[in-house]
């Protein structure tokens, strides 16, 4: 793996947000989710799909503090507009298992 500076890291604009809404995306070509996250007044309300359907359902979602990178580009996932990467970590299987703060925080923090 090639090394970036920290100018490049500072470039990726990782954010916690609330999961407000989640439904199954079942016309997905893996099984996905689709979300609805809050990262507070700065950046407001995101869509995006996720592919964590081994670990997690649509009516534990909403709530939960996720991690997520909010200045890619929009991207086109089949019908829905994802409009920002949720991350996780694959398990032992290759399941995602998403990454979260593990005390409470204000959303819309930048992660650094």
């Amino acid at each position: 793996m090639s090394s970036i500076s920290f100018d490049d890291f500072l470039k990726v604009d990782i954010r916690v947000g609330k999961v407000v809404r989640a439904e199954p995306y079942p016309e997905a070509r893996k099984p996905a989710f689709k979300l609805w996250i809050d990262f507070g007044p700065e950046i407001g309300e995101k869509r995006s799909s996720a592919q964590i359907t081994k670990h997690y359902d649509v009516d534990t979602l909403p709530g939960r503090h996720v991690m997520a990178v909010v200045n890619f580009p929009p991207r086109q996932i089949g019908k829905f507009m994802s409009e920002v990467l949720v991350l996780g970590v694959p398990d032992a299987d290759g399941e995602v298992v998403l990454l979260a703060p593990d005390q409470d925080v204000p959303i819309g923090g930048r992660m650094h």
